[in-house]
């Protein structure tokens, strides 16, 4: 098959690629060279009702496939992504304005790794049984939950497209997807894949516009039992709003203002080059980056100064550079957004180390959305910067004398995702580990992900877990059965 990024994006319904039906359109953007190279669907609630339609119809014929053709569909999926790894990476560097080997390295190999591991953790289900000690048996029944609908963000668009995808399908339900209108190539090119691997027609259906007319009719419409969900806190207030009083399943992940607790007994040079890592990846557009640096006050003026020192070496430019480490922010908009909260932190008496502006690059970026690394210190933990997330390639130093401090700083937060942990001290990083509020903590490393592990936070970050049984226990509903002897 030959994958290429079409100047039209087309939905994908009832295993048919199909025209919004209000044949409104909306302008796709290349962020690092600020133009529109594609259209995408301005869809409504006239194609979420076709797309639960053509859910609803395939539903009882998936949801009774055997697993082993369930797997040998999903994993038939995974090979294709891979064997179209340039194509996709390509499509999602243009999309998003990572760099492009990010996109290789990264995101396009993930997304086959979600269809491949859940597509045989099916096969490896099992469920309970409780014997009431000759009177009766009781044995749990896992059951797919019908027509779901799945919303992910921008800025891992085919990863987390997949994360949520693969497990919902390889339970045996139907879905309705959304990705963001911000970066809907991938998506797109993920239902040629699909139908090549021959998924029947209706079990995925893929829906294309924005949050108020697209994204809100999938979470409202009484056909569709379960919402998985990842993007900002704000929206995810509003889907749990509607969702609740229809007694929906909802998943909710929400993102992190993420703290890196730094000890003077750290391995140096690797917490360093990880430390840089998780700050400014993908332009700091992951909800796992650490943003809230917290380091030890005996190492504090030794860490800033190297810290700054090797930040200010990030190459910013053309994503299709072999050598540029940072590439463009997503959008006009997010764009903006990161540059009045890097005004804010200004206002807000913060001193800048490092950055703070755009660049303005030569040639075909001319025209891009790229900023530098933004470091700062001298900001209190209750400030808007660092309480808000920012999404975006800026950081904050703050120092801490204890482990109580340390921890008093790390929780300040209204967020709970993850953590990263910087210490030799065995003890010290399991009582911290137990005592810091997020779900996810990391202990001499960032990003090394388990897919059989839970994935979420506390607090603002969200409700339930993904990955693993998690993932598809969420997409299936339990029934015991009670049988007396």
């Amino acid at each position: 098959m030959n994958l290429h990024a079409p100047d039209r994006i087309l939905n994908f319904l009832g295993g048919s690629f199909r025209e919004p039906i209000s044949g409104m359109w909306m302008d796709n953007m290349n962020p690092a060279t600020g133009d529109v190279y594609s259209q995408t669907p301005d869809s409504d609630a006239q194609d979420v009702d076709f797309a639960v339609g053509a859910a609803q119809a395939a539903f009882p014929k998936w949801s009774n496939t055997p697993a082993e053709e369930r797997f040998r569909i999903l994993n038939h999926i995974a090979e294709l992504i891979e064997n179209n790894l340039e194509a996709l990476a390509l499509a999602e560097t243009n999309d998003n304005g990572k760099p492009l080997w990010l996109s290789k390295r990264v995101d396009i190999p993930r997304a086959a790794s979600n269809f491949r591991f859940f597509a045989t953790g099916i096969l490896h289900s099992s469920t309970e049984s409780h014997s009431m000690e000759g009177r009766a048996i009781n044995y749990t029944l896992r059951q797919p939950i019908g027509v779901v609908g799945c919303i992910s963000p921008w800025n891992l668009p085919l990863y987390l497209f997949t994360w949520k995808i693969a497990p919902a399908l390889a339970a045996g339900n139907c879905v309705v997807a959304k990705p963001s209108e911000v970066t809907p190539m991938t998506a797109y090119l993920l239902s040629i894949i699909c139908k090549e691997a021959g998924l029947p027609a209706g079990v995925l259906n893929i829906l294309h516009g924005g949050g108020p007319k697209c994204g809100s009719a999938i979470v409202a419409h009484p056909g569709i039992k379960a919402i998985s969900f990842t993007g900002s806190t704000r929206a995810g207030r509003e889907i749990a709003a509607v969702a609740a009083p229809q007694f929906k399943k909802i998943s909710l992940e929400l993102g992190g203002k993420n703290p890196n607790l730094i000890f003077s007994d750290c391995d140096w040079d690797k917490m360093m080059r990880t430390t840089l890592q998780s700050s400014f990846s993908n332009q700091g557009q992951i909800c796992l980056c650490g943003s809230r640096i917290l380091v030890e006050e005996s190492i504090y003026e030794k860490f800033k100064e190297e810290f700054v020192a090797r930040a200010s070496k990030l190459t910013v430019g053309d994503p299709l550079d072999e050598n540029s480490r940072q590439g463009a922010v997503v959008s006009r908009l997010h764009f903006e957004k990161v540059m009045s909260m890097i005004a804010q932190a200004k206002q807000e008496g913060g001193k800048l180390l490092l950055g703070g502006e755009a660049v303005h690059p030569a040639g075909r970026c001319a025209g891009g959305l790229f900023i530098q690394p933004t470091i700062f210190e001298g900001l209190n933990e209750h400030c808007r910067t660092n309480m808000e997330e920012i999404f975006g390639p800026v950081v904050t130093l703050q120092s801490f004398r204890t482990e109580e401090e340390a921890l008093m700083l790390a929780n300040t937060s209204y967020y709970g995702l993850s953590a990263t942990i910087w210490t030799q001290d065995v003890s010290r990083a399991h009582r911290m580990a137990a005592q810091v509020h997020s779900g996810i903590i990391w202990v001499n490393c960032w990003l090394l992900r388990d897919l059989r592990t839970p994935f979420g936070g506390f607090k603002n970050s969200g409700i339930g877990r993904e990955g693993g049984w998690d993932a598809l226990r969420f997409f299936t509903e339990p029934k015991n059965v009670c049988v007396e002897l």
